[in-house]
């Protein structure tokens, strides 16, 4: 993997695995740390946890933003043995204790062309289910240092969190926010989506330092735009709902550009029409 940890903040460190660019973040208190996702699989926790010892020696609390593969396959190797906490939203924590082999399957699939030696890694990688749920917000003492973590409501998936650092003025949005590419909607809530992302900005200042899933950390006014963007995207899906027209038409007009915004309008229109 070749990372290392970048302080963005008072003892909030980012590291940026290269491969598809996610952001993993550590949050050091006085008594304990926070780690923030824990990208693929076993070798790249393995890199991830020596990456984290560099920086502090300090317990690990662990949370995931929620339960795509990327985020949370490496919980087993970081909580250790007995396992330390990991935090997630409810029903990402449910989708990894009864459906492990599901989303190993479809984190397969995904990779295996492109990516094939972390696709096999990641099945061969243990998974752990969170061990503490998170159904609205939680706050967490690190030993002079509170931590918030909350679900906004449902956007990239239905079990997003998002960690807000008070003290060194950070928010780690996860895939509710995006910067090295357009938003992902294979799993998403794209007409309720533009409402998680307000609710996440209403914990921002004009100085905060968002932490997107994947890319480089972003201000607030990028985090504004790209609420502006996918609350038109909403507005499309609905009016073209209305209208009976097909997905491709709202595609063609939409942000982000045709493939995601087709994703995001199949998405909705099960939604609406009340299959998803």
């Amino acid at each position: 993997m070749n990372a290392a940890f970048v302080e963005v903040a008072d003892r909030v460190h980012v590291l940026a695995e290269p491969l598809l660019r996610v952001n993993v973040t550590l949050v050091v208190g006085d008594d304990e740390a926070l780690l923030v996702d824990t990208l693929s699989s076993a070798a790249q926790a393995a890199e991830l946890a020596a990456a984290v010892r560099a920086i502090t020696d300090r317990p690990l609390t662990l949370v995931n933003t929620h339960h795509h593969y990327d985020h949370c396959f490496g919980n087993a190797v970081l909580a250790g043995d007995p396992p330390r906490p990991v935090y997630a939203h409810a029903l990402a924590a449910t989708a990894l204790r009864e459906e492990p082999e599901r989303l190993r399957r479809e984190a397969y699939e995904e990779l295996r062309a492109e990516h094939p030696t972390l696709a096999a890694e990641l099945a061969d990688t243990p998974l752990l289910a969170p061990t503490h749920t998170v159904h609205v917000e939680t706050v967490l003492d690190l030993g002079g240092r509170r931590v918030l973590l909350r679900h906004p409501g449902r956007g990239h998936t239905d079990a997003d969190l998002v960690v807000h650092v008070p003290d060194a003025d950070v928010l780690v949005a996860g895939d509710l926010v995006e910067q090295s590419g357009p938003p992902a909607f294979e799993d998403s809530y794209p007409l309720q989506w533009p409402d998680a992302v307000a609710d996440l900005l209403r914990l921002t200042t004009a100085r905060t330092v968002v932490i997107p899933g994947h890319g480089d950390p972003v201000d607030v006014d990028f985090v504004r735009a790209q609420h502006a963007d996918l609350a038109k995207l909403a507005w499309l899906i609905r009016a073209a709902h209305t209208g009976s027209a097909p997905p491709e038409r709202v595609a063609a007009e939409a942000p982000f550009g045709a493939r995601p915004a087709l994703d995001a309008t199949h998405r909705a229109y099960l939604q609406l029409n009340g299959d998803a």
